[in-house]
């Protein structure tokens, strides 16, 4: 479920586009590093590693430091995928609340 009329978080965009092209790849494979995702995706190097660390936290892939990140060979599972739609949801509420602060900030000045 998504949070209707809202856009997904670019740093969920990044991990959703990452983990379609994962699944065409073997485990041990490693991923573009992050100067090359950023210049794909034209997103700030804290939005990449946000999308990573979600990959991360399902299990997808691997980080080996300065080696890079690397397909781990697990999919996520019901439990994976079912964090990763919270996730989505509360980082989307979260910019929808800070869009209101802003707007009401403006009122104010």
């Amino acid at each position: 479920m998504t949070v209707t009329g809202v856009p997904k978080p670019k740093s969920v965009q990044v991990a959703d586009a990452l983990r379609e092209e994962v699944k065409k790849m073997q485990p041990g494979e490693r991923l573009p590093t992050q100067r090359e995702l950023m210049d794909r995706f034209g997103f700030a190097g804290q939005t990449i590693q946000n999308g990573l660390a979600i990959l991360r936290t399902e299990g997808v892939i691997a980080s080996a430091g300065n080696m890079g990140n690397f397909v781990s060979g697990s999919e996520p599972g019901d439990k994976g995928d079912e964090l990763k739609e919270i996730r989505s949801q509360i980082q989307a509420l979260t910019e929808r609340v800070a869009a209101l602060e802003a707007r009401s900030e403006l009122g104010r000045a």
